[in-house]
C-alpha cells in the first residue's frame, strides 16, 4: 500500500518511520528545497513523545542535542530586582522525562531515522488530490497513492485542498509569537533572560551547540492583525511597533531584525475541526489539531498523533475506513486537553493586567523557593494541568504489531 505524507518537519518523519516499519510504502513530499537546518526555536518533548522516540532508537541523539537551558532570569518592568528560576524544578515537576530541543534539530534526527526507508521529495508540493488516489504536484509528474496524510503544519496545504480555507477552522487565542536568531552577545549558556510587561514578553536564550542565540517575543492582541503569514517585512514592522522602548536589551535585539538569518512570526491559533479525515485523506499534528504553538505542547502531541495514526493503520491492515475513525477517537481527549491547557498557559505567560503580571512574578518566586520534591508532589496531583502532557497514554501499537 502506497501512502503519501505531505510535510517533512516533525510529524511527517515520525509517520514515515512507523508506517515503513509496519510494511507500508511511504513517500514524503516537502515544499522546502531541503531539510531546514537554521536551528528553529526550542520545543518540548514530554514523557509520551520521549517513549515513542525511544522506540525509534533516537533518544540518545535527542539527549545530545538538548538545549541545556536550566535557569531563567525574569526582569519585570518597574521591579527593583530580577527573579531567577531554577528551570530543572519546573521540568521535574511537570514531566518524568522531559527534553527541550531546537525544532530543526529534532526534525533532522527524525529524518535521519527514516531517510533510508522512505522516499523523500523536496522542493515540491501537492496541487490536487482526486477521490481515486491521483495526486498532482507543482513540479513532479502525477502519481497514484492509496492514502494521503497532511502533516504540513498549521497552514496546511492538504487541509486547504480537501477541507477548505483555514479561516473556517482557526481560532485565534489572543497572542502572537515571534522567534529570530541573534548574536549571543550575552554569552548565554544554559540560561534564558526574559523581560516581561503587561501584554508582552521578550526573551533570549542559547543552546549549548549553537553559536548564536534565539530571541523570542510573545504579545497580546485583542484582534487578529492585518498581515499575510508569508509577508515577513510586515511581520517585522509589527514586532518593532510592539516592543520598541521596552528595555535597552530588547531594543538591541530588534536592531537585528534586518540582519537575522532566521525569523518566524505567527499568531497562536488553535485548529478546531469536526473531523480530520475525508475519504482517503487525513490530517496529523498541527495540520489537524494544533492546540497553539509554544503554549499547548503541540510538538509532543504531533509525535504522539503520528504514532497513533500509523498504529491504527497497521491494526486495520490499511483499511482507512476503520483506521481513521479509530485514530480520531484515540486522540480526541488528548487534543481537547491540550487546547484547554494552551488557553490557560497563554493567559498566565502573557498577563493582560498589572495584577496578572505581579501574580506571574510571585509564582516564579514561589517555585524558586519551594524544595524540588514539594513542587513535584504538588504537580502530580494535577494530571489535567501542569502534568497534562506527561500523563497522556495511548495503546502500545508497536508491541502489538511485534516491531
Amino acid at each position: 500500500m502506497r501512502i503519501l505524507v505531505s510535510g517533512a518537519s516533525i510529524t511527517g518523519p515520525v509517520l514515515a518511520y512507523w508506517l515503513s516499519r509496519y510494511g507500508f510504502t511511504v513517500t514524503v513530499v516537502e515544499r522546502a528545497p531541503r531539510l531546514r537546518k537554521a536551528g528553529g526555536h526550542a520545543v518540548d518533548l514530554f514523557r509520551p513523545a520521549m517513549d515513542v522516540s525511544e522506540r525509534m532508537g533516537v533518544v540518545s541523539r535527542i539527549g545530545e542535542m538538548r538545549t541545556g537551558t536550566d535557569r531563567m532570569t525574569v526582569v519585570r518592568r518597574g521591579a527593583r530586582r530580577p527573579v531567577t528560576l531554577d528551570l530543572t524544578k519546573v521540568f521535574h515537576a511537570t514531566s518524568d522525562r522531559h527534553v527541550e530541543i531546537m525544532r530543526d534539530d529534532l526534525s533532522e534526527i527524525y529524518y535521519d531515522a527514516t531517510r533510508d526507508d522512505a522516499e523523500y521529495v523536496f522542493g515540491d508540493s501537492i496541487t490536487s488530490i482526486s477521490a481515486d488516489g491521483e495526486v498532482t504536484f507543482e513540479n513532479g509528474a502525477p502519481r497514484r497513492f492509496d492514502l494521503v496524510i497532511g502533516a504540513d503544519g498549521l497552514h496546511s496545504n492538504v487541509r486547504r485542498l480537501v477541507f477548505g480555507d483555514e479561516s473556517r477552522f482557526s481560532r485565534f487565542i489572543g497572542v502572537y509569537l515571534a522567534v529570530m536568531s541573534v548574536p549571543n552577545d550575552l554569552r548565554l549558556d544554559g540560561e534564558m533572560l526574559s523581560h516581561i510587561d503587561v501584554g508582552r514578553m521578550a526573551g533570549v536564550y542559547g543552546a549549548r551547540h549553537l553559536d548564536d542565540a534565539r530571541a523570542s517575543f510573545l504579545f497580546r492582541s485583542s484582534r487578529e492583525l492585518d498581515y499575510h503569514y508569508r509577508d515577513v517585512p510586515r511581520q517585522k514592522e509589527i514586532l518593532r511597533e510592539t516592543f520598541a522602548g521596552m528595555h535597552p536589551d530588547v531594543d538591541g535585539r530588534l536592531a537585528e531584525l534586518d540582519r537575522t538569518p532566521a525569523f518566524y512570526f505567527d499568531s497562536i491559533t488553535q485548529l478546531r475541526m469536526d473531523t480530520w479525515s475525508r475519504g482517503r485523506v487525513t490530517l496529523a499534528g498541527d495540520a489537524g489539531y494544533c492546540p497553539g504553538p509554544a503554549v499547548g505542547g503541540s510538538t509532543s502531541l504531533a509525535v504522539l498523533g503520528a504514532y497513533v495514526l500509523a498504529g491504527e493503520l497497521a491494526e486495520a491492515r490499511g483499511d482507512h475506513e476503520r483506521a481513521f475513525p479509530a485514530y480520531e477517537r484515540a486522540m480526541a481527549e488528548l487534543v481537547r486537553g491540550s487546547r484547554r491547557f494552551a488557553l490557560g498557559a497563554a493567559r498566565s505567560l502573557v498577563p493582560d493586567s498589572r495584577l496578572g503580571l505581579w501574580a506571574l512574578t510571585q509564582g516564579v518566586r514561589l517555585v524558586s523557593a519551594l524544595p524540588a520534591g514539594v513542587s513535584r508532589a504538588a504537580a502530580r496531583l494535577n494530571s489535567k494541568g501542569v502534568r497534562l502532557h506527561d500523563s497522556m497514554t495511548v495503546k502500545d501499537y508497536a508491541a502489538a504489531a511485534g516491531v
